[in-house]
């Protein structure tokens, strides 16, 4: 009875000693006091016996969100939670290959992670999007010509580059926008720390541009290059994703025309852009091809009220249709 009860795992305490794992009794001990379920490890020793390395190996990946315990599974059911604790119905239980094919791939850790963080900041934050258009004829005109002139350099300024600059002065034109909630107070901030989203075979990373209030297009671009194949290498640590006071999302090079970004906490504020498009401008007289931003501005209304927001967008569209404005 007494080697019965030091075999059974500490989440099943009546279970039963047939099949159990092979490990000794003193792995068998320390798995019981961190509640690691034996049968879910792998064991690397002799045999497959499970060592005291894959016990703490196996914790450090439920930990991370790398793996996940069967108990964890049941517990956490497909589409990231029950509801329960909202007071909605239960997530579908649905058996989907009775309709026809199917194959299961497990998440990356990645996705887990910032699934979680999207689902905890789209319920808490009560938020609004406003759409705006954005005329950048002259700056990508800029732009092409200060890439002609620097291509031997090696740096490609690309348009985030001066969004990121011009996001800058509207913060400091704006600055509840640069701030945080704490409690019932604001925290401003007196940086200008810029995420941008960036996509990577694993899923979606904000690597961060630390004082972009100090620095020049050029180095912004070099500095995003630098971080960008970081990011897709899997090498970005921490730091570089940590401190961020304001994020940009954008999908320029893909497509679309306006979305709805979710706010990244403890952030009050994220821009969303799109494609840009050449369309028909009404000048006074006649109408006339500009090349058109589209925006889409998420901001907490906890912080922010809707007029804020729209200055914030107008004021941002007339540095980007004149960029002398930054200077001002």
């Amino acid at each position: 009875a007494a080697a019965a009860a030091v075999a059974a795992p500490a989440h099943a305490p009546g279970g039963t000693t047939l099949g159990l794992p092979h490990a000794s009794p003193s792995v068998r001990k320390f798995a019981r006091e961190l509640g690691v379920p034996l049968e879910e490890v792998k064991g690397s020793g002799l045999k497959g016996r499970i060592t005291q390395d894959d016990v703490q190996a196996f914790t450090k990946a439920v930990m991370s969100g790398a793996a996940q315990t069967k108990a964890q599974a049941a517990k956490a059911p497909a589409g990231g939670g029950g509801g329960s604790e909202l007071g909605l119905i239960p997530w579908p239980k649905v058996d989907f290959a009775k309709f026809g094919p199917i194959e299961r791939k497990e998440m990356s850790r990645i996705k887990k992670i910032s699934g979680a963080n999207l689902l905890r900041n789209a319920v808490m934050i009560p938020a609004v999007t406003n759409h705006d258009d954005a005329d950048i004829t002259d700056l990508e005109a800029f732009r092409v010509s200060t890439n002609k002139e620097n291509e031997k350099s090696g740096v490609k300024v690309t348009m985030l580059a001066f969004l990121i600059k011009a996001c800058v002065a509207a913060l400091k034109k704006f600055p509840e926008f640069n701030s945080s909630l704490d409690g019932d107070a604001l925290i401003y901030k007196q940086y200008y720390h810029i995420g941008f989203a960036a996509d990577t075979p694993n899923g979606l990373v904000v690597p961060v541009i630390k004082d972009a209030d100090k620095k020049g297009v050029l180095q912004i671009s070099q500095e995003m290059g630098e971080l960008a194949k970081k990011a897709r290498d899997g090498k970005l640590g921490p730091a570089d994703m940590s401190g961020a006071t304001f994020t940009i999302s954008s999908l320029g090079g893909i497509g679309g025309k306006y979305f709805t970004p979710i706010i990244n906490a403890p952030e009050v504020a994220i821009l969303g852009v799109c494609k840009s498009t050449m369309e028909p401008v009404w000048d006074g007289k006649q109408f006339v091809p500009r090349l058109m931003l589209p925006l889409s501005l998420t901001w907490d209304h906890r912080v922010i009220d809707g007029a804020a927001a729209a200055r914030f967008n107008a004021f941002l569209g007339q540095i980007l249709s004149d960029f002398r404005r930054v200077l001002l």
